[in-house]
C-alpha cells in the first residue's frame, strides 16, 4: 500500500514539472528561443506559450526594449599624432532574437570592439581641433557603420553619443591659456569699445550744446538789438514829435559830456570840436533870454552918463 502511495505521489510531481515546462509566460518587449534536441524551433512572443515538456527546452530570453551601454575610455591617435581618450555611449535594440542569439556570440562584446576600431578609423584621419568640434559628424559616422554591421547580428544601433573626448594634459593646458588669451582680448576689445562710444557720445552731446547755445546766444543778441533798435526808433520818434530847436539840443549836448567823462579808467578827456558850436548856440540862447529881461545889459550895448557940470 505504502509502494502504491510512494509511487502516485512521484506521478503527481512529474505532472506538475510537465505543466510548469508546457506552459512558458514571456513578458511584454521580450522573446525566447526555443529548441528541440539542441535545434532551434521556434522564438516565442510575449503572452501565454505552450511547448513540448522534455524535448523543448528554452535556450534564450531575450529583451527587445532598447538597451543603453556605456563603453570606457578608449585611447585614440588623432592624425597629428596625439591621443585623446573617447567615451561613448551606445543605443541599440535586438530586432531579431534568432539572429542575435545564433549570428554573434555576444553582441555586446562586439558592438563594443566594433565601436572602438570604427572610432579609430573615423578619428585617424581628423585633426585635434576637427576631433573637438566635429562630434555631430563623428556620430553620425560611426552610426552608419554600427547599424550596417549590427543588422546581421538581428541588432539595430539608435544612437551614438561620444560622451567625453579628453585631450592630453600639456595640450589641455595649452588650450585653457588660450581661451583665456581670447576672452581677455575681447574684454579689451569691448572695454576700448565702450570707451570709444562714450567719447563719441560726450563730443556729440558737447556739439549740440554748443550749438544751441551759440543759437540762444545769437537770438538774445538779435532781441537785444531788436529791442535797443525800438528804444532808438522810439526817442527818435519822441524828438521828432516833440520839434526841439538847435539851442535845446546844444544844451542837451552839454549835460551829456560830464556823463562822458565818467569812470576811474578816462585818463584823458577829449573835447569834441562840436562843443564850439554848442557853446555858440547856448550864448545865443541865454542873450535872447536876457535882452527880453528888464534891467539886463549885454556887453554891446553902452550906458550914457548925464554930463557933469
Amino acid at each position: 500500500m505504502s509502494a502504491i502511495i510512494i509511487v502516485l505521489i512521484i506521478l503527481v510531481v512529474l505532472v506538475f514539472i510537465a505543466l510548469i515546462k508546457t506552459i512558458q509566460v514571456i513578458p511584454q518587449a521580450s522573446a525566447a528561443i526555443v529548441e528541440r534536441f539542441g535545434r532551434y524551433t521556434r522564438t516565442l512572443n510575449a503572452g501565454l506559450n505552450i511547448v513540448v515538456p522534455f524535448i523543448d527546452s528554452i535556450r534564450n530570453r531575450i529583451d527587445l526594449r532598447e538597451q543603453v551601454v556605456p563603453f570606457p575610455p578608449q585611447p585614440v591617435i588623432t592624425q597629428d599624432n596625439l591621443v585623446v581618450n573617447i567615451d561613448t555611449v551606445i543605443y541599440y535594440q535586438v530586432t531579431d532574437a534568432r539572429a542575435a542569439t545564433y549570428e554573434v556570440a555576444s553582441y555586446i562584446q562586439a558592438i563594443e570592439q566594433l565601436t572602438v576600431t570604427t572610432l579609430r578609423n573615423i578619428i585617424g584621419g581628423m585633426d585635434l581641433e576637427r576631433t573637438l568640434t566635429s562630434r555631430e559628424e563623428i556620430n553620425a559616422a560611426l552610426r552608419g557603420v554600427l547599424d550596417e554591421a549590427t543588422g546581421k547580428w538581428g541588432i539595430r544601433v539608435n544612437r551614438v553619443e561620444l560622451k567625453a573626448i579628453e585631450p592630453p594634459t600639456s595640450i589641455q593646458d595649452s588650450m585653457e591659456k588660450q581661451m583665456r588669451a581670447d576672452r581677455d582680448k575681447r574684454a579689451a576689445i569691448l572695454q576700448a569699445e565702450g570707451v570709444r562710444q562714450s567719447e563719441i557720445l560726450r563730443a556729440e552731446g558737447e556739439k549740440q550744446s554748443a550749438i544751441l547755445r551759440a543759437e540762444g546766444e545769437a537770438k538774445a543778441a538779435a532781441l537785444r538789438a531788436e529791442g535797443e533798435a525800438q528804444a532808438i526808433r522810439t526817442v527818435f520818434e519822441s524828438i521828432h514829435a516833440g520839434d526841439p530847436d538847435q539851442k535845446l539840443l546844444s544844451y542837451q549836448y552839454l549835460q551829456m559830456l560830464p556823463k562822458i567823462a565818467e569812470g576811474d579808467a578816462n585818463k584823458l578827456w577829449i573835447v569834441p570840436s562840436e562843443i564850439g558850436d554848442a557853446l555858440k548856440g547856448l550864448s545865443g540862447a541865454f542873450g535872447n533870454l536876457g535882452s527880453g529881461m528888464p534891467g539886463f545889459n549885454t556887453g554891446s550895448e553902452r550906458r550914457e552918463e548925464p554930463p557933469v557940470d
